[in-house]
């Protein structure tokens, strides 16, 4: 398999994440690129030119990484993992994936305006309601994952979440979620302390 990403995509870290956790990193070989480039592997690729894509063993492509998540989560690895969508319950999985994935997306998108636009960006209607929206995630994980101690394995949800929290420390530390949400604080530090995570670290 061939993983098409860049070192700095929250998406992409998720999906190396996954395949470290499933036990895959062997059987996927990483293709480094700039999806801003026009990189014209990519785009043969995923004509979208978006990262993180995922080329199975088949020659087909994926693309979105929650989608390629579980498509890997359903692949065998030489040593059997636990997976990463437990269903007892499902729901309260994919409940979380969604909350870590919006958060996420949030985050992303206030970057990329700010690349392309520059900071002040930030003041118009839709920054605006990136920034209250982001607020509203970070209260409600701090409700739902304050106290909740650190499991031996870990499911998309707690991926999803964790990456989201990382990506915002990473780009936008001026919103200063530790100190304000120390249960939540607590919890991801029990999460980013594996080894997938210390090996995927943002740079």
């Amino acid at each position: 398999m061939e993983l098409y990403l860049n070192a700095t995509s929250p998406y992409a870290r998720l999906v190396r994440i996954v395949l470290i956790e499933k036990g895959l990193m062997d059987t996927v070989t990483l293709k480094w690129c700039d999806p801003w480039a026009d990189d014209a592997d990519l785009l043969k690729a995923n004509p979208a030119g978006r990262i993180p894509a995922l080329v199975t063993e088949e020659g087909t492509t994926l693309s979105e990484s929650m989608l390629i998540a579980m498509y890997l989560d359903s692949l065998n690895s030489e040593t059997p993992t636990p997976t990463i969508l437990p269903t007892n319950p499902l729901s309260d999985v994919l409940h979380l994936a969604g909350l870590g994935q919006n958060l996420m997306d949030a985050a992303f998108t206030t970057v990329i305006a700010r690349k392309h636009y520059g900071k002040d960006i930030d003041q118009s209607e839709l920054g605006q309601r990136r920034a209250r929206a982001m607020q509203r995630l970070l209260n409600q994980l701090n409700s739902e994952l304050g106290g909740k101690p650190t499991a031996t394995s870990i499911h998309l949800g707690d991926i999803a979440i964790a990456v989201a929290l990382e990506y915002l420390a990473f780009r936008l530390p001026e919103i200063r979620w530790k100190e304000e949400h120390a249960q939540l604080a607590a919890w991801h530090a029990g999460v980013t302390a594996r080894t997938s995570f210390v090996q995927t670290a943002f740079a």
